[in-house]
């Protein structure tokens, strides 16, 4: 059976995102485009659907981690600072749009939230990510 591990995460994302914005509870926010993903970042994303990409990036990771919490999709997502002449330094991302991210992912029944350990995969997402492995897998990915 073929599951996420077997595909390359550049061809499932952008796949995910696609059936990300047929389902109606994951929107982006009139706010999203108008914010930064971290400090290390200068401007926001220049991508118009970068809310999409990044909740599919979020749903695989909880596949693979789960159950995780935000401070380590904080982690994961943040990046390196530049502070001028000064060395750079890591930085967290942005919290806000990983709950936010989070929380239309659990309206949408795709994650569950476990009190002490972080969001969870639920049988429904799964199901969804191998489906749509399964099926990039035999396209030749």
């Amino acid at each position: 059976m073929v599951t996420v591990r077997d595909v390359e995460a550049d061809k499932l994302i952008p796949a995910l995102a696609e059936v990300l914005k047929r389902i109606p509870e994951i929107k982006q926010p009139e706010w999203a485009m108008f914010v930064k993903t971290g400090p290390h970042k200068q401007r926001p994303p220049m991508q118009t659907d970068w809310w999409y990409i990044r909740a599919s990036s979020i749903l695989r990771r909880i596949y693979l981690d789960g159950p995780i919490g935000v401070e380590r999709l904080r982690t994961y997502y943040g990046g390196r600072k530049r502070r001028g002449v000064k060395p750079e330094h890591a930085v967290k991302a942005s919290g806000k749009v990983i709950r936010a991210i989070l929380q239309q992912l659990e309206k949408a029944g795709l994650i569950t939230k476990q009190p002490g350990k972080g969001r969870a995969i639920t049988p429904r997402g799964q199901a969804l990510l191998d489906k749509l492995a399964a099926r990039i897998y035999k396209l030749g990915g």
